[in-house]
């Protein structure tokens, strides 16, 4: 017979972190590792109507699809384990920043092979870049994502935890209007010098691909929220059980 502390430790058996909720942490954090580094390219994306200041056409980061999918991996997160393991998530997150900060500057620092097929040059134009955008968006992450929990908390109390639709996107939008405003300002106004014009048109861009992402995403929200309830029961999360997310 297994003794308890085998099991509690990780042996045979144990399950500490099930498969759902690692995907989740997974998910969350490949997709903000890649908003990092993809940031930095201006993506035109045409729409079939007229935007202020950016007519049929809207330019954003490419990190705008990338960092989306963090607000849909945090919500189903905050849903399925509560706002304490959501808010522990971002915040370990957010200190993968400077890890990943530190190893783009260690590449680029190391010296190129002479038959490298990206030269030295390119290769920090790209990356070099990334400080300026991950600066932006350390300041814009901090504040964004633990609003988004904290709104996502504060409607599923309003509601009696009914509503899934209105805490996804209600906690999105607002968080997400904060966030494309710090970033922009920081990432592109302060660190690369763009117009105040441009950055404003850039900001609108930004969030409304970010909103579109956010409605199209809660059905997916129900979806993940319901396979996981219906694998392991309704009371799911830290909410319905502390032993889950201890002090």
């Amino acid at each position: 017979m297994r003794s308890e502390r085998a099991d509690s430790t990780g042996g045979e058996g144990a399950d500490p972190l099930p498969v759902p909720r690692l995907v989740l942490v997974a998910l969350f954090v490949t997709a903000l590792v890649t908003a990092q580094v993809t940031a930095s390219k201006i993506v035109a994306v045409g729409v079939p109507f007229s935007v202020p200041l950016r007519g049929d056409t809207l330019l954003v980061p490419a990190a705008a699809f990338a960092y989306a999918v963090t607000f849909f991996a945090s919500d189903c997160y905050a849903e399925l384990y509560g706002r304490r393991a959501a808010t522990r998530l971002v915040n370990v997150a957010f200190a993968m920043n400077f890890v990943l900060l530190g190893l783009v500057w260690l590449a680029i620092a190391a010296p190129v092979f002479e038959f490298s097929p990206v030269g030295q040059g390119e290769f920090e134009s790209v990356l070099g870049a990334s400080t300026g955008i991950v600066v932006g968006s350390m300041g814009a992450y901090l504040v964004s994502q633990n609003l988004d929990v904290f709104t996502f908390h504060w409607l599923r109390d309003r509601t009696e935890g009914r509503k899934l639709w209105l805490r996804n996107l209600g906690s999105t939008a607002t968080s997400q209007a904060v966030d494309t405003v710090i970033f922009i300002a920081i990432a592109f106004v302060a660190f690369q010098g763009m117009a105040v014009d441009e950055a404003v048109g850039l900001m609108i861009g930004q969030y409304l691909v970010k909103l579109a992402v956010a409605g199209l995403d809660t059905p997916f929200v129900y979806a993940v929220v319901g396979y996981v309830r219906s694998q392991n029961g309704p009371a799911v999360g830290a909410d319905a059980n502390p032993d889950l997310d201890p002090e």
